[in-house]
């Protein structure tokens, strides 16, 4: 059974930092694009960033350039996101994701083409 689970989320002070992972099982994705997501309570679910399959390319939302890296350790099957920084916009449901879809362009932001997801770990932020 595949799966994902994040870990990390919490209650931190504007900002602050935390360190979000993601810890894959059911098989390697060692091969797969990853990524995080993040929605807010009424409002549609966002990007935030993404890792290619080595690493090599990255991409981040604008809104978090600057404050936000994501990594991978494809040994482990693991993905993070230290968020630096942190504004009082950024509270969410926070979720990791993963694909191997092609992609091109702006579909590399686009939640439909991830196959598997986490079941989301909440960030709060306190004024």
């Amino acid at each position: 059974q595949v799966q994902l689970v994040e870990s990390g989320g919490g209650l931190v002070q504007a900002g602050g930092s935390l360190r979000l992972s993601c810890a894959a099982s059911g098989r390697s994705f060692s091969s797969d694009y990853m990524g995080w997501f993040r929605q807010a309570p009424g409002k549609e679910r966002e990007f935030v960033a993404r890792i290619n399959w080595n690493s090599h390319y990255t991409y981040y939302a604008d809104s978090v350039k600057g404050r936000f890296t994501i990594s991978r350790d494809s040994a482990k099957n693991t993905v993070s996101l230290q968020m630096n920084s942190l504004k009082p916009e950024d509270p969410a449901v926070y979720y990791c994701a993963a694909g191997s879809k092609f992609t091109i362009g702006t579909m590399r932001f686009d939640p439909g083409v991830y196959d598997y997801w986490g079941q989301g770990t909440q960030v709060t932020i306190s004024s």
